[in-house]
């Protein structure tokens, strides 16, 4: 005989943690979103953009990445909740998830200068040339895989997403409308599969925007030139 009310009890369990997984992400993202827009207040100088101090720098990147990534990392925090058995493995799997991208912006901060419009059309349009690489479906593939760790699946989205990322350094690394217009994409790219016949018109359409910035920079929309 089927035991209905133990089978009734686990699924009411595994309901119970998948919804407060998710709402622990999903309130932290929300969060971060909030203190990322008010950090970033005035701080925005396009292509000619400073990073300050590496403290400072590192504390509103770290919140960047939180409210950027963490929707699309959603599923990949509720497969670990459900392996795990409660949201207990969502606090280490989300900080060690955070920390590649922490590691990250210490390099950003390392080798990041202001540039001009050329340098940043130019990264625009590789950052284009990357979403058709193989290595680009690899690491997009690898992100729907059950990674047992934050850190790998960290490892795996920065592989995913680093011409985007490359992007948003280009054309204002402090800017919220490029940091929104890059969460769009980089959650679109996680949630929904891959199709060519999406996937290749987005590539060319950042190798164009790369293009149109570095022929004709003061007539693309958002994009902060350095002062004269």
């Amino acid at each position: 005989m089927t035991d209905h009310g133990f089978t009734t009890t686990v699924t009411t369990a595994r309901t119970a943690t998948t919804a407060a997984a998710l709402t622990a992400t999903l309130g932290l993202a929300a969060a971060c979103w909030g203190i990322a827009v008010w950090q970033m207040q005035g701080m925005d100088m396009g292509v000619a953009t400073r990073l300050g101090s590496f403290a400072s720098f590192i504390a509103v990147w770290v919140v960047m990445m939180a409210a950027m990534m963490l929707p699309g990392a959603a599923p990949a925090v509720l497969r670990r909740a459900q392996a795990d058995g409660g949201v207990r493995a969502v606090p280490p799997f989300v900080g060690s998830y955070l920390a590649v991208w922490a590691l990250v912006g210490v390099a950003v901060y390392a080798l990041y200068r202001p540039h001009g419009t050329v340098a940043a059309g130019a990264v625009v349009v590789a950052a284009g040339v990357y979403e058709l690489t193989p290595l680009k479906r690899h690491f997009r593939r690898r992100c729907r895989d059950r990674l047992r760790s934050g850190f790998g699946f960290g490892l795996c989205c920065v592989g995913s997403t680093i011409g985007l990322m490359l992007m948003l350094l280009a054309l204002g690394v402090m800017s919220v409308i490029w940091m929104s217009v890059i969460a769009v994409l980089v959650l679109a790219q996680k949630l929904l599969p891959a199709k060519a016949a999406v996937d290749v018109p987005l590539a060319l359409a950042i190798a164009g925007l790369g293009i149109w910035i570095i022929i004709a920079p003061w007539s693309v929309p958002a994009l902060t030139l350095p002062m004269m």
